[in-house]
């Protein structure tokens, strides 16, 4: 049998020396890229929508980017962020991607942005994650997030309750840095033009029994704000339906996506008219809005009637980081800087408006107000009722004004 000289030098020098001989990762035919999600935990159905977008993007690009075959090294999270940075490290440090793409959750976002600091040759780009902090606060120079945050997406969602006549709110959600961002985006402008949230309750991600904080709504307010998502949401709304609540209700932008709309209970019709908001809605009439859910839907008969949040964010993340390795033709030499620009420059159309970002290197895009409305099948999704262009991390508030706001927490802002 003919030995040929690389395997020669493989068998003699070993696998180390002759990966040495072939040359830098980026300069090979095949690039890892490092893809996480939540695989597991509350946001699992979540995650493996993400998971969907991600894989969409690439078959859209026949599995190539910047003239090399990309390989997905996909690794699972429970929406922790000591998982998240455990799952990172282990595609960076021991699979040795050179580009890692993800996470789904908020605090994740600002741990894996920690953590990117100290591998200042690799690139992140964000999957999902909508946390203010993590762009907003110390920056790390090689994280990039396409997507608009939390705050970005409730701005506008404030006036359109109190529209609805709803003066007074009791606000329900999960105790981490996205829905303080979610929070703060809705309170903002809702506080500002007289509304009142009576009182929060702030609960552990992943709680299962919501008795306790079903039992303490007040009977006067006029609605539930409601900012949940995954298996927090549906649990919620199945154990409020129980107790036999009727309050009207307001959600997060992941409280009635399509992870949460296709949960089966009485409760779910009367979610129709649910108002909420977000960077992107099942009802858009655009061409390229069209063509992302007929590709989804042909490509994943296990999915959803129409593609969630998540899918939709890990799509237009991943578009990104494969369309600036086609403008440097994959090369990722000098600390990856010609990447990082072109990732810097980055503008396209998505499925939902236009792609791109801000010196921090985070998204500024359309916000859409919307409500659920069922469909001539059956099935429920988020018509929309109206747009807010280009908001920025700043809330349509000047730098000045912001700051002296805060960035979201429990207690920021607040309207009792």
């Amino acid at each position: 049998m003919k030995v040929t000289k690389r395997v020669w030098v493989r068998s003699i020098l070993g696998a180390a020396a002759a990966a040495a001989l072939a040359g830098p990762a980026w300069a090979q035919d095949t690039m890892k890229i490092g893809l996480l999600a939540t695989l597991e935990g509350p946001f699992a159905a979540p995650g493996q929508d993400g998971m969907r977008g991600a894989d969409l993007a690439l078959k859209q690009k026949n599995g190539m980017a910047g003239g090399k075959k990309i390989e997905f090294v996909k690794v699972s999270s429970d929406a922790t962020p000591d998982k998240a940075v455990a799952a990172t490290r282990k595609a960076v440090e021991q699979d040795k991607v050179q580009i890692m793409i993800g996470p789904l959750s908020g605090d994740e976002g600002v741990a894996v942005k920690n953590y990117a600091k100290t591998q200042p040759n690799i690139t992140f780009v964000n999957g999902s994650s909508g946390a203010q902090a993590t762009t907003l606060v110390d920056p790390a120079p090689n994280f990039y997030r396409f997507n608009t945050e939390g705050a970005q997406w409730m701005v506008g969602l404030g006036e359109h309750a109190l529209g609805k006549g709803y003066k007074k709110m009791f606000l329900i959600s999960e105790d981490y840095g996205f829905p303080y961002s979610q929070v703060q985006g809705f309170m903002a402008s809702y506080c500002a033009k007289g509304g009142k949230v009576v009182d929060k309750a702030w609960v552990p991600l992943g709680t299962k029994d919501y008795a306790s904080v079903i039992a303490k709504i007040p009977k006067d307010v006029d609605a539930l704000l409601v900012v949940l998502g995954g298996s927090d949401a549906v649990n919620f709304l199945t154990q409020y339906e129980q107790a036999g609540g009727t309050k009207p209700m307001v959600g997060g932008s992941i409280t009635v996506d399509q992870t949460v709309l296709n949960y089966k209970g009485k409760r779910r019709e009367s979610l129709l008219g649910t108002a909420s908001a977000g960077p992107m809605a099942d009802s858009i009439d655009t061409p390229e809005w069209k063509k992302f859910v007929a590709d989804y839907k042909a490509n994943f008969k296990d999915g959803f009637p129409s593609p969630s949040l998540f899918a939709y964010l890990y799509y237009i993340n991943t578009k990104a980081a494969l369309d600036a390795l086609d403008v440097v033709k994959g090369d990722l030499s000098n600390g990856q800087k010609a990447y990082r620009d072109a990732l810097q420059k980055t503008n396209f159309k998505g499925p939902a408006g236009d792609v791109k970002i801000d010196a921090n290197r985070n998204g500024v895009g359309t916000t859409y107000i919307t409500e659920v409305t069922k469909a001539p099948d059956g099935s429920f999704y988020n018509k929309v009722v109206k747009s807010v262009p280009d908001v920025t991390e700043t809330l349509g508030l000047s730098e000045a004004e912001f700051k002296k706001m805060g960035l979201g927490s429990r207690d920021v802002p607040n309207c009792p």
